[in-house]
């Protein structure tokens, strides 16, 4: 009875780890159609805002835009976005490092002294699920 209980064990601990789920984000405070949207999506609190884990380029269309990422472990994330209006392919920056593009995190989380902080932009990835992030003009 105790092999079949603990066979049963790793079989359910299997599926569960192996369960993959989709996000889609959508955004919006876009103040013009220009260029892209850059998201990224970040697994790690090391490297919030240094090194996505998954990265996706979205067009504009009526001041917003989308990204999807498909089959992703269910675990914590964090979604940063900026607005390459010039499409340089890179976050315009400004004196002492201050964005001269519009940017976002998940959960809309704010700048104060620095860039936003992980602990404030992640959130529980468990099954699908739709995010909204509104850019800080």
């Amino acid at each position: 009875m105790k092999k079949i209980i603990l066979v049963f064990t790793i079989l359910i601990s299997g599926i569960v780890s192996a369960q993959k789920v989709n996000l889609t984000v959508e955004l919006s405070g876009f103040k013009n159609n220009d260029g892209k949207a850059h998201v990224g999506l970040y697994n790690a609190e090391g490297k919030f805002l240094k090194e996505a884990y998954q990265g996706e380029i979205s067009a504009l269309k009526g001041l917003k835009a989308a990204a999807v990422f498909n089959n992703l472990a269910v675990g914590e994330y964090a979604v940063s976005v900026f607005h390459d209006e010039n499409n340089s392919g890179i976050l315009e920056r400004g004196t002492f490092g201050i964005p001269k593009e519009d940017v976002a995190c998940s959960n809309n989380a704010k700048a104060f002294m620095g860039p936003p902080k992980y602990s404030d932009a992640k959130f529980m990835l468990s099954k699908d699920k739709t995010i909204s992030i509104t850019l800080n003009n």
